[in-house]
């Protein structure tokens, strides 16, 4: 019984090793006009965080100085 046990566990532990191993197909070529979607939908995204980006030092800029006129300094 040990031995069958053993030999399952063996065979276990050489499947997982092989499937470790194996390589995965490469991804097939990417046509132009998913290419192009691609940079589209990256040059909507950094345009997004640029504005994001500018309201949130516009806040920050407000902010300052009405705390900073509240203290009594120019």
């Amino acid at each position: 019984m040990k031995k069958l046990l053993a030999a399952i566990a063996a065979g276990a532990l050489l499947g997982a090793a092989a499937a470790s191993l194996a390589k995965l197909p490469p991804a097939p070529p990417k046509s132009e006009t998913e290419k192009k979607a691609e940079a589209d939908k990256a040059a909507a995204t950094k345009a997004k965080e640029a504005a994001d980006l500018a309201k949130a030092q516009d806040r920050v800029v407000a902010n300052y100085k009405k705390n900073h006129a509240a203290m009594g300094r120019k």
